[in-house]
C-alpha cells in the first residue's frame, strides 16, 4: 500500500435520519457525490442514529450498511469509516468498520458502553485494540464514550498510532466535555485526533451540535480547508508530526500499560 505523508480527512456531521438505513445511505450518496479525500469519517451508528431499539436497527455482520460503505469507498477511491448496530452470534455490538478502496477492511467493536444512556443493557462490549494501517499511517479507531478512557486509548509502544479516529453521537448538553476530551487525547498521545459528531435531534429528543474537530499533535485546532457545513475537510502532515515528536520527545517518558 502506498505511503503518504499528507492525508485529507473529511468529517461528515449531518442530521441522521432516525432508524432508517436506506434513507441515510441515500442522503450520504448525494452529500458525498464526487467528493475527493483520503478518509471519510461518519458519525456513530450513522445508518440509524444512537438507537437502543436493536431488534429494529441491528444489521447482520457485513450487512446492508457495510456493503454501502464498500461501494462508496470504491466509487470515491477513499477509505470510509463509521459504526453500525450489528447482531452477531446472538449479541449486539456497536461495530466500527474501516473500509479501504482496494478491499482491505478493519473492524473494531466499541469497548466502553454508555451505561447512562442504557447502551450497556442491550449491546455487548468489545475487548480488542485495533490498529489500522492505511497509506503508511497507523490509525486507532474508537467510538464515542471510549473517548473518556485515556488508558484504553493510550499511544503505547505495543500499540503505537499516528491518528485517532473517534465517531460519536455526543449531545449538545455535554459539548464542552466532547471538545476538551478530543484535545486532551491529542496532547497526551502526541497524535492527530479526529472527532466527528452528528447534528440535529434524535428519536429520544436529544439535541446535537456537531462540534466536529481535528486536533494536531500539540493540541492545536486545525482549520477546515473547505466551506461545506456538513463536510469538514482537513489535511494532516505526518512529517510535521514526526518533527514535533522528535523535538519534544514526550512519548519517551510515558508509563507502560498492560491489557489482559
Amino acid at each position: 500500500m502506498e505511503n503518504q505523508n499528507k492525508l485529507k480527512i473529511s468529517l461528515i456531521q449531518y442530521d441522521l435520519i432516525w432508524e432508517d438505513a436506506k434513507k441515510n445511505h441515500q442522503y450520504l450518496d448525494e452529500l458525498l457525490k464526487n467528493h475527493q479525500t483520503d478518509i471519510i469519517l461518519l458519525p456513530e451508528m450513522f445508518a440509524s442514529g444512537f438507537s437502543m431499539n436493536v431488534e429494529h436497527v441491528g444489521e447482520a455482520p457485513f450487512g446492508e450498511s457495510f456493503k454501502w460503505m464498500q461501494e462508496k469507498s470504491k466509487e470515491l477511491n477513499a477509505a470510509i469509516a463509521g459504526s453500525v448496530s450489528t447482531k452477531e452470534n446472538g449479541i449486539y455490538l456497536n461495530r466500527f468498520y474501516f473500509v479501504c478502496p482496494k478491499g482491505s477492511i478493519y473492524i473494531y467493536d466499541k469497548k466502553h458502553l454508555f451505561s447512562y444512556g442504557k447502551e450497556a443493557t442491550v449491546y455487548s462490549e468489545g475487548d480488542k485494540i485495533v490498529t489500522i494501517d492505511y497509506k503508511g499511517w497507523q490509525i486507532r479507531p474508537i467510538v464515542c464514550y471510549d473517548l473518556r478512557f485515556p488508558v484504553w486509548i493510550r499511544n503505547t509502544k505495543e500499540h503505537p498510532y499516528d491518528l485517532l479516529l473517534c465517531n460519536a453521537n455526543w449531545p449538545k448538553a455535554r459539548r464542552n466535555a466532547w471538545i476538551s476530551l478530543l484535545k486532551a487525547r491529542a496532547i497526551e498521545n502526541m497524535a492527530f485526533v479526529a472527532g466527528v459528531n452528528r447534528i440535529g435531534v434524535d428519536g429520544y429528543k436529544l439535541e446535537y451540535s456537531g462540534d466536529s474537530h481535528l486536533f494536531d499533535t500539540l493540541g492545536e485546532d486545525l482549520k477546515v480547508i473547505n466551506n461545506h457545513s456538513e463536510i469538514l475537510q482537513f489535511e494532516i502532515d505526518k512529517e510535521n508530526q514526526n518533527k514535533e515528536r522528535e523535538h519534544f520527545n514526550f512519548l519517551e517518558d510515558r508509563d507502560d500499560f498492560y491489557f489482559g
